[in-house]
């Protein structure tokens, strides 16, 4: 059998998480792989906003036209990473175990808080939902953005250009960099992004490549993760929105949504929780959605449409 030809980009982390799923599929289902590793536009133009770039989107267009093209069979994404729509003769088909799904602050003196640092503390995220979570939480804070991967954002950290930083658990501890992180700061004070944590899965649709990865799925955190991109979805969110959602599962089969919409300065934060059987995650999340566009997220969303435009 040929090997499963698995397309990821081509940052530390990217190969971190690529590697760790080809060493799944070589021992549950005996199949060789090979790595096809890209550079995404997302990853080369550096020096721009995603928000002026289109979108996170940019980080999987390229890796999905390899899967379209047949030059891989599987895609391996950042579920944060992923658009709200999925593209047209592909599927998500594995969603695996998920990791710390919290933010970290990562500070140049060891041993901070997000509560301890000093009033006009710089802090680095290039993430408008941290900026919005941050303004609200902290707004004697500087918060510039930043971009860049993680060992760029580190370094950046250390010559002195922030006095923090926030990055995902998640990529630290797959780059064997948990030990940095100096605080996981709780959702209750930074609620995650839509999928943070976990590893999503593509190929094609009706493929048996894709059909045998399906394997790997862990039906929880598909739950979950259906729950939290309803409401991504609901809201026709982008990189460019700060919005957040996590879902958790409970004993019996329930599971918890929060979720959040915010404007960008933090000023104005809508909220939302809820409970569902995991059998109905995506209809959850959908409902969380529904809920914080009647609550005044529809006009939230134009404000933050015609920042964007300006």
């Amino acid at each position: 059998m040929s090997p499963v030809r698995i397309a990821t980009r081509a940052s530390a982390l990217a190969l971190a998480q690529a590697r760790s799923i080809a060493a799944r599929i070589e021992a549950e289902l005996s199949v060789e792989t090979e790595l096809v590793a890209m550079k995404t536009t997302g990853d080369r133009l550096q020096d721009v906003s995603l928000a002026k770039l289109g979108g996170k989107g940019l980080f999987v267009k390229e890796i999905e036209q390899a899967l379209l093209d047949g030059r891989a069979d599987i895609a391996v994404h950042s579920a944060k990473d992923l658009p709200a729509t999925t593209t047209p003769g592909l599927t998500l088909v594995a969603f695996p175990e998920r990791v710390d799904p919290r933010d970290a602050l990562v500070a140049r003196v060891r041993g901070a808080s997000l509560a301890a640092l000093p009033p006009g503390a710089r802090v680095g995220t290039g993430s408008t939902r941290r900026t919005a979570q941050l303004r609200a939480l902290r707004p004697d804070l500087e918060v510039v953005p930043v971009r860049g991967n993680v060992p760029t954002r580190l370094e950046k950290l250390e010559s002195g250009e922030f006095d923090a930083v926030i990055l995902a658990c998640a990529g630290l501890e797959r780059l064997g960099l948990a030990a940095r992180i100096d605080e996981r700061i709780a959702p209750e004070s930074m609620l995650p992004a839509v999928g943070q944590g976990v590893l999503a899965l593509e190929g094609r649709e009706n493929d048996p490549v894709s059909r045998d990865v399906a394997a790997l799925s862990d039906s929880g955190v598909a739950a979950c993760i259906g729950a939290e991109r309803g409401f991504l979805c609901g809201l026709g969110g982008d990189c460019t929105t700060p919005l957040a959602a996590l879902a958790e599962g409970e004993a019996a089969g329930v599971l918890t949504l929060r979720a959040l919409l915010a404007s960008e300065d933090g000023a104005r934060i809508l909220r939302f929780e809820g409970r569902a059987e995991a059998s109905e995650g995506a209809a959850l999340g959908a409902r969380a959605a529904a809920r914080v566009r009647a609550d005044g997220g529809d006009a939230l969303l134009a404000a933050l449409r015609d920042g964007a435009a300006e």
